[in-house]
């Protein structure tokens, strides 16, 4: 004591040490206050930075389409094109088509006098002139052109159609000037009649074995020539040749526009009392027409029609100024069992719509009506996205092969060249979350499909599917979790001899450091394969081992008090692994005469003729194991902490006042620690929300909304995963990913938050105890 006294003999020296510990000890504290609040600070900063990234990532989504007048001038008096006078015949130098090059730097025009003349598009200047020598003269009436501005179909005052391609080659000179050469190709030229044409489309396979010209005449015919290449026994092809008159199935209305698709399956008219007529083609057939559809809103002539990217959906334009995009859907009743459907109606023109070009990067396209306004709309999304102005009526119009920007050419023979900016037209609060009628769907449904087969594919990318699937997996995992895990730590915090609790706890908590690869891995290629043969075990699985529990309580009570004295008090609780084992072996051993008796003898056919359900290997029940397996940990170790963490004199005040041990733990020890459980199952919850490799491998990663537990899912975080290696940098599916990985951690955060104002609020309540 003399030692620990200042006033000692050695006080000098123990003053000195005190003060040298104090400073070391002050030392110590402000070096750890200064490291936790970095370090907080670190961390803090490090999430704000993480949401900051994956926002200004998401954030070019919700910028809409742009665009500018880059060139306008006159190409009347620059040795390109004669403009017609008001209300005066058109002269033979007159434009019927319009195209530009894929760089925007070359444009064309195809004249009624069959001349292809290319010019600067920046300036107007003249570059070159072609003659298209196959028509003889000839005088063009009508013109039609692809999305891509590479091909055209040419009409002539004699009745025939001539197919005209349009090439650029780029050469690049000895200091890398880039120079791009056009080129024109002539196809064959087709006679459909001797009347003046003035509509006509031509569509040829790839192949070549067939092709075919669908054309209206002046008078008012609506003709089909086909051309298909017979192979001889010596390979070489002979053309047969067939000539429709369609006329006779028109029943009087006359017809305004054709379209022809691609792959020379379906032919549309549309006429001038709002009529939609459809033609089924085959090859060696007559057309068969399938049905006559009101397309002009209240019986208006339908004025325009075109073809969106694919070929697939139709475009239909009325004088009313409507616009509505068709495709064909499943019909049992139709004579080829799909029909033409009004899927979508985009906006409204103020007056007639005259024209379509539609892009070949996505659903966007153009239309143009007689005011000389031009609207870019997206057909999935149904939105308009911008707005075009040109001082007159629209003559010719194309669309950019790239899609960033677009020309044209109104009456007065004035261009037009936009630029466009419109990266994201896909996405909007409707495609990401909403029902879409796609193409080609019956309906409109929610659907995640990123990737297609071709540049025509529709993407689909509604979050919708994704956030079920989320929420599907870890609703059967913690099915499987909660009540395992709970159960056992109040098992293990108030029965359970301490011994044996000091084995199980770390045992559990060692579960919880076996990584999700490991399980995921065990759970898709050997619990997954295991389970589909045993289907009917595991569900035989619950119900016997809670009977076999109760016999052995039953026994238990009824052995002789010497026996149950050779057991310490909590310690018995081990004779259920044995009977737990018994009852999992005869589960499995009655596998086999349960599905043979009572399912048929196949589980799977038995589902699905039963109960209308599907089953696929790697499903819902399995994802409900293996995760629930990854989850018990957590919430038995903070669930356990709580019950054991209960103030003694409350168990022992109502073990003194009577209560039961369960009694005890239900209505004293489960409410107390209420708090400490909550805050478990919601971490719990976090973790099976954000839980990434054992979704990605123990589920067939399908974006279905379906609860059956038999299927498969796709979750935010395996989504993020699964896609974005595969996602080009700044791409719109690029951005939607982030979107994901934004709304799963709004997601994580509202979890979080709602279980820390709830555990707050049972703390304040039962803390009180």
């Amino acid at each position: 004591m003399e030692l620990l006294s200042p006033e000692g003999k050695n006080g000098r020296l123990n003053r000195g040490f005190t003060r040298s510990a104090l400073r070391r000890r002050r030392l110590f504290d402000g070096t750890a206050r200064v490291v936790i609040t970095v370090g907080g600070v670190v961390i803090i900063a490090s999430i704000l930075a993480i949401l900051y990234f994956i926002s200004a990532e998401t954030f070019p989504l919700a910028r809409g389409a742009r665009s500018s007048l880059r060139a306008s001038y006159p190409l009347s008096g620059e040795g390109l094109l004669a403009s017609a006078a008001p209300g005066g015949p058109a002269p033979e130098a007159a434009p019927v088509a319009l195209g530009v090059e894929e760089l925007r730097e070359v444009a064309y025009v195809i004249t009624r006098d069959g001349v292809v003349r290319f010019f600067s598009i920046d300036t107007g200047q003249a570059l070159k002139e072609v003659t298209l020598e196959a028509l003889q003269g000839r005088r063009v009436t009508a013109a039609r052109g692809s999305p891509d501005s590479s091909f055209y179909t040419l009409a002539t005052a004699d009745g025939h159609v001539l197919p005209v391609w349009v090439e650029f080659d780029v050469r690049f000179g000895e200091e890398l000037e880039r120079t791009l050469i056009p080129h024109v190709r002539e196809g064959d030229l087709m006679s459909v009649t001797n009347l003046p044409l003035k509509a006509a489309t031509y569509k040829a396979l790839p192949d070549g074995g067939s092709r075919a010209v669908a054309a209206l005449t002046e008078t008012g015919e609506l003709l089909l020539v086909s051309e298909e290449v017979e192979q001889t026994l010596f390979g070489e092809g002979e053309v047969s040749r067939r000539r429709f008159d369609l006329t006779g199935d028109l029943g009087g209305s006359v017809p305004v526009s054709v379209a022809l698709d691609t792959y020379l399956e379906n032919l549309y008219a549309g006429t001038a009392d709002g009529k939609l007529f459809h033609w089924s083609l085959s090859p060696g057939q007559e057309p068969v027409l399938v049905a006559v559809h009101d397309a002009g809103e209240g019986g208006a002539a339908v004025s325009s029609l075109g073809f969106l990217v694919g070929e697939r959906s139709l475009l239909v334009g009325d004088e009313e100024g409507n616009v509505s995009v068709w495709f064909q859907v499943e019909q049992p009743d139709s004579p080829t069992g799909r029909g033409l459907v009004r899927a979508h109606r985009m906006a409204r023109h103020g007056a007639p719509v005259r024209r379509f070009a539609a892009s070949v990067r996505n659903r966007s396209f153009l239309s143009a009506d007689q005011r000389g306004t031009i609207y870019l709309q997206h057909a999935t999304t149904e939105r308009k996205l911008l707005t075009l102005r040109g001082e007159a009526p629209i003559r010719l119009m194309a669309f950019a092969p790239k899609g960033d920007g677009a020309v044209a050419l109104d009456n007065r023979g004035k261009l037009y060249d936009w630029d466009i900016q419109n990266k994201y037209p896909e996405v909007t609060l409707k495609t990401l979350f909403g029902k879409v009628w796609y193409e080609g769907y019956n309906k409109p449904a929610y659907v995640w499909q990123s990737t297609g087969y071709g540049d025509d594919f529709e993407p689909k990318l509604s979050l919708t599917p994704i956030v079920f699937g989320t929420f599907k997996g870890t609703l059967y995992a913690l099915v499987f979790a909660i009540p395992m895990a709970i159960m056992g730590a109040l098992s293990a915090s108030q029965f359970m001899h301490p011994v044996v609790r000091s084995y199980v706890k770390p045992v559990v908590e060692i579960m919880a450091a076996l990584p999700s690869v490991v399980l995921g891995f065990l759970g898709g290629l050997w619990l997954a394969p295991y389970i589909e043969d045993k289907v009917p075990a595991v569900f035989l699985i619950p119900p016997v081992l809670a009977v076999l529990t109760l016999v052995s309580l039953f026994l238990w009570n009824r052995l002789p008090q010497g026996v149950r004295k050779w057991f310490r008090e909590g310690t018995e609780v081990l004779l259920l692994v044995p009977v737990y084992a018994l009852g999992v072996y005869i589960c499995l051993k009655l596998n086999g005469p349960v599905e043979s008796f009572f399912l048929g003898g196949d589980f799977r056919a038995w589902l699905y003729n039963s109960l209308g359900l599907g089953f696929d290997q790697r499903n819902s029940l399995v994802v409900g194991f293996v995760m629930g397996f990854a989850i018990i940990p957590i919430i038995f170790t903070i669930s356990e902490d709580a019950l054991s963490n209960v103030p003694r004199h409350l168990i022992s005040g109502s073990l003194a006042l009577g209560a039961t041990r369960w009694q005890t733990a239900v209505r004293v020890v489960l409410p107390t620690a209420s708090a400490g459980i909550f805050s478990a199952m919601m971490i719990g919850l976090g973790r099976g929300v954000g839980e990434t490799m054992i979704v990605l491998m123990a589920t067939g990663n399908t974006p279905i909304m379906d609860w059956n537990i038999f299927n498969g899912f796709r979750a935010l975080s395996a989504n993020i995963a699964v896609e974005i290696p595969e996602a080009p940098h700044g791409a719109t599916l690029y951005r939607v990913l982030f979107l994901a990985a934004l709304l799963l951690f709004a997601l994580t955060f509202i979890v979080n938050t709602v279980a820390e104002v709830v555990r707050t609020r049972l703390r304040e309540k039962y803390g009180k105890l």
